[in-house]
């Protein structure tokens, strides 16, 4: 195989996906997004695919704002379902981390987004299911909930596919081509791809490709379990989704009466053998920690569940940049287990990065390569890292 293109994408994840449509709506459809397995297979598929607002940092709040609004008008823009349900989100803190709350739900009003501290009463209200405890404090989102990781990925690939653009799986990509200091091509499994831009989404797997160029930008993979539970027939309404920070806990409901829960992280050894299962006292502590907080599930079922790998940064925040030192080099990596809410904002940001120097529609530089290196790591306000 020897082909050109005027750009390749390395992933066929959510985010290299959003990005290849991205590109093509900006007039950019000569590409070839090469995806090593099937689209979709890698830490997507793994994701809970909630969507929340809540952040502790201006970039990504407008990020997850911004891109709420493209899953609800999924269909209106690309085609095909997003798989949106709305549940609501329920954020719930110890007193201790009460101004911190505040302090993001400040920022969020804002910046517009429908988000509001309740009471534990008001919050009875709303979600009857949910227990309150002393010395906590709550915030809702009403809009906010989950959508199909599968039906996202799919639905931008066809989108893509219509407006001309080529995507190969089954293609491992085996080097990035780099002449002097330009990119030049990607080299797979299958022959060369000449091309003076390459967009590195890959997941788990970019860490080794881009150390392979001369690139390191710290990434880390972790391990995270997903349990599933089967809810009592007389649990109506369902729950909503729910961040429990005091027990460490992301929570939300499934079809067909399920219960998804997400917990424990731990340093993996690599994408390609990690432990895909659940391991059973991570089972029991997810277990505890959901009936504390919803006592009706005391009585589920346990349906299974999986693993997936977050891929962090050191700030647990992603990388959206070009390499400097490398023309043509970008990357859209390490999400760090909340990157599929912000997707379709990532596929519009590199696009415009890709296109003209640098984001326009939300101002993502703060989220560069060299902040690692240079003091300007972004912070959450809370311990638990993956709310950022």
């Amino acid at each position: 195989m020897s082909k050109t293109a005027d750009a390749v994408i390395i992933g066929g994840g959510v985010m290299g996906c959003s990005i290849q449509y991205n590109l093509a709506e900006m007039g950019i459809n000569k590409t070839h997004l090469l995806e090593k397995n099937v689209l979709g297979s890698g830490s997507t598929s793994r994701s809970q695919a909630i969507l929340r607002m809540h952040y502790s940092n201006e970039v990504t709040a407008r990020m997850a704002w911004e891109s709420l609004k493209v899953f609800q008008d999924f269909h209106e823009i690309i085609g095909s379902t997003s798989g949106y349900t709305r549940t609501g989100y329920l954020l719930v803190v110890s007193d201790e981390d009460a101004s911190a709350m505040r302090e993001n739900l400040s920022m969020q009003k804002e910046l517009g987004i429908d988000a509001d501290e309740i009471t534990a009463s008001e919050l009875s209200e709303i979600c009857p299911m949910v227990t309150t405890l002393e010395n906590e404090v709550y915030s809702w989102e009403p809009q906010s909930g989950y959508a199909d990781p599968y039906s996202v990925t799919t639905g931008y690939a066809r989108k893509s596919r219509e407006l001309g653009c080529s995507i190969e799986d089954s293609m491992e990509v085996r080097s990035i081509d780099v002449k002097g200091s330009r990119v030049v091509g990607v080299r797979t499994d299958a022959g060369l791809i000449s091309t003076d831009k390459v967009v590195v989404a890959a997941g788990p797997w970019a860490g080794p490709l881009l150390k392979s160029v001369g690139v390191d930008l710290h990434l880390k993979t972790i391990r995270h379990q997903v349990v599933l539970l089967r809810r009592p027939d007389d649990l109506v309404p369902e729950h909503p989704c729910i961040g429990d920070v005091i027990h460490d806990l992301s929570a939300r409901p499934d079809v067909g009466g399920l219960t998804m829960i997400g917990v424990g992280e731990e340093e993996s050894i690599g994408p390609d053998k990690f432990n895909q299962g659940v391991d059973m006292p991570v089972v029991e502590r997810a277990f505890e920690n959901m009936v504390r907080r919803v006592p009706r599930l005391a009585t589920s079922l346990f349906r299974g569940g999986w693993s997936g790998l977050f891929t962090t940064t050191p700030d647990w925040h992603p990388v959206l940049d070009a390499i400097e030192g490398i023309s043509g080099l970008y990357v859209a990596v390490g999400f760090s287990g909340h990157g599929f809410k912000l997707s379709p904002m990532v596929g519009k940001a590199m696009g415009e990065i890709m296109t003209s120097g640098h984001s326009k529609t939300i101002d993502v530089s703060v989220l560069n390569a060299k902040r690692f290196v240079s003091g300007g790591r972004l912070k959450s306000r809370y311990g638990m890292q993956v709310l950022a």
